[in-house]
């Protein structure tokens, strides 16, 4: 047990640089304390005792502004940094080694008594300060929910999800829409890679410009090669083949980035 434990503040002590030592962690991270609460509510839960088990999860909401309530299901070093106001929900799992900020609400959507109702995270998930995440679905190993992000379906494996509603940001996109961005010399609103997928539909909107632009240059083009042959018997001979388009607009994907 104290083995258990030391290897669970060394965890926090890695993930946050604030925690100087074993001690600190153990007598003053609210995150730690609502945890190892938990594991006794938890066990106090699945042995039926309902009653105590909802009387220690409130105390321990008392002492930490972390309610966790005893019936959710939390996984090996899982960090809960500052915690004030985290709410976890009855049926919420949550996998190894995720970290939850402050504010976050593991909620459910759904009234029905017995059933899934609240999300599962997988390993390694991140969720950022304030966000809520609502619904039976799963976030897939290794994602990241953006602070104030409110997720209602499912995010895939390594994805991250950012906005109200939250969008999902597909991954090897942000690298070609960055580099479009890169070669006009601009940024929208001063964001890199990984940010919101509305500076990344900013970013296909600059890449549509860049393409309309292309394409006036050829038809400027096609139309300077028409005069020089108006005087030909056959104009047809004279229509020049790269005037076809060679670009499109992702109009579509565009739509899809934004949520619409």
């Amino acid at each position: 047990m104290f083995q258990r434990i030391r290897s669970y503040a060394q965890v926090i002590r890695e993930r946050d640089p604030a925690a100087r030592s074993v001690w600190d962690v153990l007598f003053s991270y609210p995150g730690f304390h609502a945890l190892a609460l938990h594991r006794i509510s938890h066990a106090l839960w699945l042995r039926r005792w309902f009653w105590l088990a909802r009387w220690l999860s409130h105390w321990a909401r008392f002492l930490t502004g972390i309610e966790i309530h005893p019936g959710a299901t939390i996984g090996r070093r899982v960090f809960i940094d500052h915690g004030m106001g985290v709410v976890i929900g009855e049926t919420a799992e949550v996998g190894d080694d995720c970290t939850i900020y402050q504010g976050v609400t593991l909620g459910g959507t759904s009234l029905a008594k017995g059933a899934k109702r609240h999300p599962t995270l997988g390993r390694g998930v991140i969720v950022g300060a304030n966000s809520q995440v609502l619904g039976s679905f799963t976030v897939g190993d290794g994602a990241k929910i953006g602070s104030g992000a409110v997720v209602t379906k499912a995010v895939p494996a390594g994805a991250t999800a950012v906005g109200n509603p939250a969008r999902v940001i597909a991954e090897g996109d942000e690298q070609r829409r960055e580099a479009a961005a890169a070669r006009l010399g601009f940024s929208a609103y001063g964001l890199t890679q990984n940010d919101d997928p509305l500076s990344q539909a900013l970013r296909g909107l600059i890449d549509g410009t860049a393409s309309q632009e292309h394409q006036i240059a050829l038809l400027w083009n096609a139309v300077e090669k028409l005069a020089a042959c108006a005087r030909l018997q056959d104009a047809a001979d004279c229509v020049p083949h790269d005037a076809a388009r060679k670009e499109s607009f992702e109009a579509g994907r565009l739509n899809e980035l934004i949520g619409e």
